[in-house]
């Protein structure tokens, strides 16, 4: 693009600002609550659906919680929810088999919420910590996470979450090869219609500690997971690894965490303009939350934070504050 303008003082660009008229026609970038994907955190342990202190204003939720939640979401126009278990402690194993049991926690939540409220998209979390006494996204033999044998575990969660209901399924471990895996699993025992929103560029990043704290990971993680997890300094490796997860039938792709990997964002949907997310993580939400509840920085940092996202190319946004922005849009139309 070769932008023109006028000299000074045939062009004044404050002409377009000088009302909110004005600025609305010229709006080149717009956040609606159909945009939005509402994590939530389920548990059935007792004592653990509370409030995470780590992540203020949000809380675990029991399956009940979470079928609550869900029709919230379907009255304030929020169209998908994404689920993240708080597994029972006394469930997770080295060999992770709770992962792919079709009662387990996660696959319950699928089947109580689909029954009830069919018309929302349910998002599911495929990867391995929330069953694991290693605490990492993959099986682990004497401290080397294990790739092609996780593939096959996450080949079984995957249809075990397909077969109670889930609408996407999100691969988030970074094992390499898991997507076509998946895929090919899913067209072979009849999951065609299952999509997948591929983490694609995942990064180790410190933004996560919340999140840990809220699935009861960060007790259990043994080392780090900067072996599987992208180096933040990459960003050439995240268009190979984009493009190599298209290839292999990712129907989406996504950006793990968001506002420091915006530069990442733009150059997928520039380079592969297939449908791109990010991922507001927990550290993110803390820290913006925070500094709103403290009076810091006043409330509106959360739609800034939002349409960032949107302007650099991001169809969508998994974001903590998926209800209060989806009221803060409704009072801003009402």
């Amino acid at each position: 693009m070769n932008p023109i303008s006028a000299p000074y003082p045939s062009a004044r660009f404050r002409r377009l600002r000088r009302t909110g008229a004005l600025r609305a026609m010229v709006r080149e970038t717009r956040l609606a609550v159909s945009d939005l994907i509402w994590p939530l955190f389920v548990t059935d342990v007792a004592g653990a659906d509370a409030p995470i202190p780590s992540m203020p204003g949000v809380s675990r939720l029991t399956v009940d919680g979470a079928l609550r939640a869900a029709e919230q979401a379907m009255t304030l126009g929020i169209p998908a929810i994404c689920l993240f278990p708080y597994t029972d402690p006394a469930l997770k194993t080295v060999t992770c088999e709770d992962a792919w049991n079709p009662e387990n926690l996660s696959n319950r939540a699928i089947r109580a919420i689909k029954a009830r409220i069919p018309e929302i998209a349910v998002m599911t979390d495929v990867a391995l910590d929330p069953y694991n006494a290693n605490g990492h996204d993959g099986l682990v033999r004497d401290g080397v996470i294990l790739n092609d044998e996780t593939v096959g575990a996450l080949v079984r969660m995957a249809l075990a979450q397909a077969e109670a209901g889930a609408d996407i399924l999100g691969p988030s471990d970074m094992m390499d090869g898991r997507i076509g895996a998946m895929r090919t699993a899913l067209e072979g025992a009849g999951h065609k219609d299952v999509a997948i929103l591929s983490y694609a560029a995942k990064y180790a990043s410190a933004f996560y500690g919340p999140f840990r704290d809220a699935v009861g990971a960060s007790g259990a993680l043994k080392g780090d997971k900067k072996t599987y997890q992208m180096d933040p300094a990459n960003r050439h490796e995240a268009l190979r690894i984009v493009a190599r997860d298209l290839a292999e039938g990712a129907d989406m792709v996504m950006i793990k965490p968001g506002m420091p990997y915006l530069d990442i964002c733009r150059e997928v949907k520039d380079a592969f303009g297939a449908p791109t997310f990010a991922y507001q993580v927990s550290g993110e939400y803390a820290m913006l939350k925070g500094a709103v509840l403290n009076g810091w920085v006043k409330e509106d940092v959360i739609l800034e934070s939002l349409l960032a996202f949107r302007r650099a190319g991001c169809d969508g946004i998994l974001t903590y504050f998926a209800p209060d922005v989806a009221r803060i849009l409704a009072d801003k139309q009402a």
